[in-house]
């Protein structure tokens, strides 16, 4: 015999999955926190302990480290697809290539660790791996496009966008308040180190006062962390 919906052990088993969802959402929002400071180098111990919870609850809901990652950029990978798939179907190849660049570093600044997660391979989640495999042809297709229309240096390959994105983790994680200014800057920079011929006005430079101030911002806090 079923037991009644209102019976103590249902009631009991609804408490359980409530509390279950609860602590994946908890883990799930403090592992995005970690992840956007940090990058993927935060550690599961730090992040069970951001989400008040144990170590042994956090790897009852994710088993596998990939997992955890893919819940966590489950829409940020989304909209780097979507993002790729507008550029490549937009009129000018130039526009479509160096726009599709902003937006992917744009993405960046929002979340230190997203630029890593481009370069994963996500076994155990296979939608999160079919789309990072869906954008990276898109990429591929923008990059000849735009090499086809002598906008984009014939030399360029897609090592050279990782590289940027090396260049703009390192300019996002030392330049504080300064830093978006700081990474638009750096990324106009590098489009028109790509282009086959300069094009463009790069993106307004951030103060030196400003540039300076954020540098020691973040040098302080970084400091603060660690004592």
């Amino acid at each position: 015999m079923e037991p009644s919906p209102e019976s103590p052990s249902c009631e009991r088993a609804r408490r359980l999955r409530s509390d279950a969802e609860q602590n994946r959402e908890r883990i799930v929002e403090a592992a995005r926190a970690v992840y956007r400071r940090e990058g993927l180098g935060g550690s599961m111990a730090h992040i069970a302990r951001t989400a008040g919870v144990g170590i042994a609850t956090l790897f009852r809901r994710f088993p596998d480290r990939s997992e955890l990652v893919a819940a966590v950029f489950e829409d940020a990978m989304e909209a780097n697809l979507a993002a790729a798939v507008e550029a490549r179907g937009a009129a000018d190849a130039w526009e479509g290539f160096s726009g599709y660049i902003e937006t992917v570093c744009g993405l960046q600044a929002e979340n230190r660790g997203f630029a890593e997660v481009l370069t994963m391979n996500f076994g155990s989640a296979k939608g999160l791996e079919r789309r990072r495999q869906e954008a990276f042809d898109a990429f591929l297709e923008l990059i000849d496009r735009a090499k086809a229309a002598g906008r984009l240096r014939a030399d360029f390959t897609p090592e050279d966008f990782l590289i940027l994105l090396m260049a703009n983790a390192g300019v996002l994680g030392a330049a504080g308040d300064a830093a978006p200014e700081a990474s638009r800057r750096l990324v106009g920079q590098m489009l028109r180190a790509f282009a086959a011929e300069g094009s463009g006005d790069l993106p307004p430079s951030p103060s030196p006062k400003r540039l300076l101030r954020g540098i020691v911002r973040r040098r302080r806090a970084s400091g603060a962390a660690s004592a």
